[in-house]
């Protein structure tokens, strides 16, 4: 690796360290899900945090944003919520000429960090309005499309689909995210800590650590850390032993799951090792930073059959065994 190489992946492991010690000062725990965020904004993803309210989702968004120096916007989802309530709409302008015109008023999606808070509380109808904006990084208004600012980062919090008054995500909705990442209950030492900060008259506040700029380059330089073909196929294998009926299915999969994880998944899988690896100093992938992030990748992506809803089976232990049958290379 050369020195320029040396010294952009030493600065980008300084980045990643100073945001998860930033987003720190406020919440307490949660390790992996913070970990989980700042891989997904370093690639370029989007994140879906799930838990049940008062868990912190919405204050770790909150504290990521306040560590960037970027536009943030908050977008509250409710049943009667409208798409162009997100997006904008056009309005009608009146020049000094008394000329009458149509102008573009952008909605709350145009900022660099948007929090869709609570996003299954609104209908299917509204939530599709996110479908262009995450994948095409646009918005389109009549026949006018809108270019999003960069870097742009969703964050979307939800509450389990068990709980009262909520939408479940649609299927394709829900491949457009990186990560679904599972918030749960802080141990007896976090809550401690939490009740501690949260009940004493100092607020902790956080600095700016990273600019729009630097965002933007940590994600280039994350596109180009060498993956070996060994490795990638070890993602793709991954993903393809998701798939019930295929050449690698594993025997869980052929029994539980119904559809398995699209592309989109062996994406996720390489792009966070990636991230994974520069944040430990690496240039190169290992096999352990392309299992790391499975059940974040995955977990969303799989679709139970009948018999898998009947048993209750979670996802997650699907992946796992998933992960334990892959082998790292295939025998000649």
């Amino acid at each position: 690796m050369s020195s320029e190489l040396e010294a952009r992946a030493a600065e980008f492991s300084r980045d990643f360290a100073a945001l998860r010690d930033a987003v720190g000062r406020v919440i307490v725990g949660h390790a992996e899900v913070v970990d989980g965020v700042l891989t997904a904004l370093l690639v370029g993803g989007h994140c879906l945090l799930e838990g049940v309210p008062g868990l912190g989702k919405t204050l770790l968004v909150r504290s990521l944003a306040e560590a960037l120096d970027l536009a943030f916007s908050r977008v509250q989802f409710t049943p009667d919520l409208m798409p162009a309530d997100i997006i904008g709409t056009n309005l009608i302008a009146e020049d000094e000429a008394g000329q009458r015109s149509f102008r573009f008023q952008p909605g709350p999606l145009f900022a660099n960090v948007v929090l869709a808070d609570e996003v299954n509380r609104a209908t299917p109808k509204t939530q599709s309005a996110l479908l262009e904006a995450m994948q095409e990084q646009t918005a389109t208004v009549g026949r006018t499309t809108h270019r999003l600012p960069s870097p742009f980062f969703v964050l979307a919090t939800q509450n389990p689909i068990e709980m009262e008054g909520t939408y479940p995500l649609p299927e394709a909705q829900l491949d457009r995210f990186l990560f679904k990442l599972l918030v749960r209950h802080s141990s007896r030492e976090e809550l401690n800590e939490i009740l501690e900060r949260t009940t004493e008259a100092v607020v902790p506040s956080i600095d700016k650590v990273m600019s729009g700029e630097r965002v933007v380059a940590a994600q280039e330089l994350a596109r180009q850390v060498v993956v070996a073909p060994h490795v990638r196929d070890y993602a793709a294998r991954i993903v393809l032993a998701t798939h019930p009926g295929g050449e690698f299915a594993a025997d869980v999969v052929n029994r539980f799951i119904r559809y398995g994880a699209s592309p989109r998944g062996a994406q996720a899988l390489i792009l966070a090792g990636k991230v994974r690896a520069l944040a430990s100093g690496r240039y190169n992938v290992s096999f352990d930073d392309v299992r790391h992030f499975a059940p974040a990748a995955l977990r969303h992506r799989l679709i139970l059959n009948f018999e898998g809803e009947a048993e209750g089976i979670a996802t997650d232990e699907i992946i796992r065994q998933v992960a334990e049958q892959v082998p790292t290379a295939l025998p000649e």
